[in-house]
């Protein structure tokens, strides 16, 4: 995101972390948190999981690559790598590899909304054989290129991540994607072109804030003006004991409660 300076604007940069348990019928409601930084090292994302530890499904920045560290404490973030970033070119073999894959993304649709043992039985029984010779394929591929050639960059790109790419056929709480964390990143890049830039990196960090309040409300099927007037009207007035009563997924059946009773 462009941030004023004295001058200029220079980049700043938005960080997305989303939990979305529906695909596999989880009972956690989905959420996404919104952090602002002036720069892109790998020390922020660091320090936003420094107290936590599981999977993690995200593109192949660099910068991650100390979460997935054997020795890291409280334990090592497992990746899930994202077929979507998995991408190649328009050559031949690029179509070739991309019918492959639209195959497994076709097995996932039929899947989605069931709970995590199904979902893995499928993939064993469904997708395995099509992973395991779709990476017999592109090895095969590899080895007749030139190293310096754009589809052989994209294939290593995938053979090099393939652990983690793999991962989701034995997870079934797990998707292909991290499509859920770049749905909530649209926002941003759409409401860039209207408000222009953040005034300060102070403005970055509200900004992420505002962000992390009314994705997480859209998240939940809630309107963020309704829930947002509403929680402020109350706000000063409600417990601090009772304050998980006005996020967004217990607001909403408590709404729904209130108009039924009606």
């Amino acid at each position: 995101m462009p941030v004023l300076d004295v001058g200029r604007t220079r980049t700043g940069r938005l960080w997305t972390y989303v939990r979305d348990d529906r695909p596999y019928v989880g009972t956690g409601p989905p959420a996404a948190a919104y952090f602002y930084s002036p720069d892109r090292r790998g020390e922020h994302p660091e320090a936003h999981l420094a107290s936590w530890a599981g999977l993690m499904q995200a593109d192949a920045y660099a910068g991650y690559d100390r979460l997935y560290a054997a020795g890291r404490r409280p334990g090592p973030i497992v990746e899930a790598a994202c077929w979507a970033h998995a991408r190649l070119t328009k050559a031949p073999i690029a179509i070739e590899a991309v019918a492959r894959v639209d195959a497994l993304f076709a097995i996932e649709r039929d899947i989605n909304g069931l709970p995590p043992d199904e979902r893995r039985e499928v993939r064993h029984e469904r997708s395995r054989p099509r992973v395991e010779a779709l990476g017999a394929w592109l090895r095969e591929q590899h080895a007749r290129l030139s190293p310096n050639s754009q589809v052989a960059k994209a294939i290593a790109y995938s053979l090099n991540a393939w652990d983690a790419l793999v991962r989701f056929l034995d997870d079934g709480r797990l998707c292909m994607t991290n499509n859920a964390a770049e749905r909530a990143l649209r926002c941003i890049a759409v409401g860039r072109n209207n408000w222009t830039f953040a005034g300060s990196d102070a403005g970055g960090r509200r900004a992420a804030a505002i962000y992390t309040l009314i994705e997480t409300a859209k998240l939940n099927d809630t309107d963020p003006q309704a829930w947002l007037a509403d929680v402020l009207a109350r706000l000063q007035d409600h417990p601090a004991r009772r304050i998980a009563e006005l996020l967004p997924w217990n607001w909403k059946l408590l709404r729904q409660q209130q108009r039924a009773a009606a």
